[in-house]
């Protein structure tokens, strides 16, 4: 259009330049660096910057009931003889049939083998303990749910103690001792058996059992389980949460769906879920064993509608996980600490651990928590939803003000005689209009924004785009058509006039676009509204006669432009506030 090929070329360049959001990957650095920093402050260490943004968008959380909703500290209450009567000598054969690892300093292993070796009554049971040495040792699997020892004491005598799961040891048992006396494990025995067991169960308490038989090697495979005599069964303790109600209550109002994976018993995952009012699906508690029996179409069906599993392997842990993460627009949580919880891990979208869980669990995840309970997750959810809607809210204001911008540089390039901003000034407009939004990631964000998990929707990015830029067109074509044709004013003033209402208007309706309230009733963060103060006098300065206005080609403006800019600027946010009503009903972010 006669304006010369490097002019143009330079126009063209920076029209491209101007159009893209080229400070989007340094604003998303910032906000996401800004917000690890915030996370680790409520106590959540993030290992991948972009697990910020899947935590925030999490809306189902699969987790074990230990430490998120009880206490996490397991404790021996008491032991039991088949009988009922409490009795404990038999401290004696859990702590040989043991798997922890104990120093003077601390203790290490399961949560089981610990509360055995931390109980108070184990020193009625050392002085005998040390007259044995265990020869051999079959270690525990999910499998069996059941570890086993070869032992013997000083006379030589030798035994093989196995310890389990109440199933599981029923499962090899022969023979029960009944006030002294071995008789055979009948249907009367297991009758009353289940009745004291099922009586504890119901109140919370875990339960193993122990059962002996004589041995003669000093060696022992995990298929010599069997034929053995009942000793006696133990109840554990670990305590509800006082504050896995409340969390769970917040994790609900965030729009997060709990499913709780256990190894632990039905019974007792039962009575723990109801104890801190998580709402059972049917009151149903999906078992492993029930699980292993469906196939990959019922085990779908099961792993969405129900959420509480109880007696499950890792290996159900990672099939429920990765089951689930096959549905459309699902972000998968999953919480673990264990060396087997690692696949799972991996599985989810996002992998959380606790500080205290295993070197493996932790190098698998990408989120650590330094305390295992579900408030300290709520403030992560709620901390990554925040990083994620300020993202998103630059996302939407600078693509529509650039979209407007710059369209209508173009369309009015093909009709003015000469170039209506110098390239320097298109790329100056961008730099300083993107300076306050370098805060977003310390905005304050409304609260029902925070209600459900959000995604980036392109469709609903490219709608905001075309309403809010066309608006933005209409009104710089209101200043084109004023300046050209009531005004007529020349090149450079047209220029400045122009500038000075495209940066303005595009930093002063960021405050209104930001949320989805009436924009007074929103409070923006200190940083937002200081630097956005900082920009506009940068702006109104390059208004007036400086070596820095000479520098860019700019030239003073009169006060009378300058009422007529704030006129439009206001009419402009004013027209975007109504606008905006009818947006967010449509689309709510």
């Amino acid at each position: 259009l006669h304006h010369g090929l490097l002019e143009s070329f330079l126009f063209a360049l920076a029209l491209a330049v101007g159009i893209t959001p080229e400070s989007l990957p340094i604003i998303i650095t910032i906000s996401l660096s800004k917000g690890a920093q915030l996370m680790a402050a409520s106590r959540v260490i993030v290992k991948k910057l972009t697990s910020i943004e899947d935590i925030g968008n999490m809306d189902v959380l699969c987790t074990d009931k230990t430490g998120t909703l009880t206490e996490g500290h397991l404790s021996l209450e008491k032991c039991f003889n088949p009988e009922g009567h409490e009795e404990k000598g038999l401290l004696l054969w859990v702590l040989l049939c043991n798997e922890a690892v104990v120093t003077d300093e601390r203790i290490d292993g399961s949560s089981i083998d610990k509360a055995m070796w931390e109980s108070p009554h184990k020193s009625d049971v050392l002085v005998p303990f040390a007259k044995y040495k265990v020869l051999d040792k079959n270690e525990f699997d999910f499998q069996r749910r059941r570890m086993s020892v070869v032992a013997e004491d000083k006379s030589g005598k030798r035994s093989l103690i196995v310890k389990g799961g109440v199933e599981s040891m029923e499962a090899v048992t022969e023979f029960i001792m009944i006030n002294g006396k071995k008789e055979t494990f009948n249907a009367a025995h297991k009758t009353a058996y289940h009745t004291m067991i099922n009586l504890y169960r119901t109140q919370g308490y875990s339960t193993i059992s122990v059962a002996m038989r004589d041995w003669q090697d000093d060696h022992s495979e995990k298929t010599d389980e069997k034929g053995l005599t009942l000793m006696g069964f133990f109840i554990f303790l670990d305590p509800p949460r006082m504050s896995a109600r409340t969390s769970l209550l917040h994790m609900e109002k965030l729009g997060v769906a709990i499913k709780v994976l256990s190894g632990d018993d039905p019974f007792v995952t039962h009575t723990i879920c109801k104890k801190v009012g998580l709402v059972i699906v049917e009151n149903k508690v999906y078992t492993g064993d029930e699980l292993d029996k469906l196939d990959d179409k019922e085990f779908k069906a099961v792993a969405e509608k129900y959420n509480v599993f109880a007696r499950i392997t890792p290996e159900h842990k990672y099939r429920i996980v990765r089951t689930l993460n096959t549905g459309p627009g699902r972000t998968i949580g999953f919480m673990g600490d264990g060396i087997n919880d690692a696949p799972a891990l991996k599985a989810a979208d996002v992998g959380i651990s606790v500080n205290t869980a295993t070197a493996i669990a932790k190098e698998a995840a990408d989120i650590i928590l330094l305390e295992k309970d579900l408030a300290v997750l709520v403030q992560g959810v709620s901390e990554g939803r925040k990083i994620f809607a300020n993202i998103n809210k630059y996302i939407r204001n600078t693509v529509s003000a650039n979209f407007g911008n710059m369209f209508t540089v173009a369309f009015s390039s093909l009709f003015m005689k000469f170039i209506p901003l110098w390239p320097s000034q298109i790329l100056l407009n961008n730099l300083i209009t993107d300076m306050p939004m370098l805060t977003v990631a310390t905005d304050n964000v409304d609260v029902q924004t925070l209600s459900k998990p959000k995604k980036l929707d392109i469709t609903t990015i490219s709608s905001f785009t075309k309403v809010f830029g066309v608006l933005s067109s209409v009104f710089d074509l209101v200043i084109i058509g004023t300046l050209l044709f009531v005004l007529k004013v020349d090149k450079d003033t047209f220029r400045s006039v122009w500038f000075f209402e495209s940066a303005l208007s595009e930093i002063a309706v960021t405050f209104v676009l930001r949320t989805q309230q009436v924009f007074f009733k929103s409070r923006p963060a200190r940083s937002l509204i200081l630097l956005s103060g900082i920009a506009t006098l940068v702006i109104v300065l390059l208004m007036l006669p400086t070596p820095l206005s000479t520098f860019f080609q700019f030239t003073a403006i009169t006060p009378a432009l300058f009422a007529f800019v704030a006129g439009v600027v206001a009419l402009y946010c004013l027209s975007a506030e109504l606008m905006k009503y009818h947006f967010f009903k449509k689309h709510p972010f």
